[in-house]
């Protein structure tokens, strides 16, 4: 069976280096639940330091997981789901491969039955 990725492997390595970080994978999914909030809502929800908050933000950005509108003086943050698109391609790819190993497996032990 071969497999194929819709979308290029370096995509889905910036998705998931984003989100293998706990404190990104906090953020992204406090902004997936709750909506849109700025910077500051964010610290006080990671219990981290705003310039932490700050640099956790800016490598979801470039994964294209979260973008930014500035508003005044405050910056506001949204996720973008359409950005897990490689992470979900690449499960969906590793499913199907697991999906037919088992059924080959299974297959395989019907046949041994006596």
């Amino acid at each position: 069976m071969a497999m194929v990725l819709r979308v290029k492997p370096s995509d889905a390595n910036h998705v998931f280096r984003a989100l293998a970080d706990p404190t990104r994978r906090a953020i992204f999914e406090e902004l997936s639940r709750q909506g849109e909030q700025t910077v500051h809502a964010l610290t006080r929800y990671a219990g981290v330091s705003q310039p932490a908050v700050s640099k956790h933000l800016t490598v979801l950005k470039r994964a294209k997981l979260v973008r930014h509108r500035r508003k005044g003086r405050e910056t506001h943050y949204c996720v973008q789901p359409d950005a897990l698109a490689p992470m979900v391609d690449w499960l969906n790819v590793y499913g199907a491969f697991w999906r037919d190993r088992f059924d080959q497996l299974e297959a395989l032990l019907e046949r041994m039955k006596p």
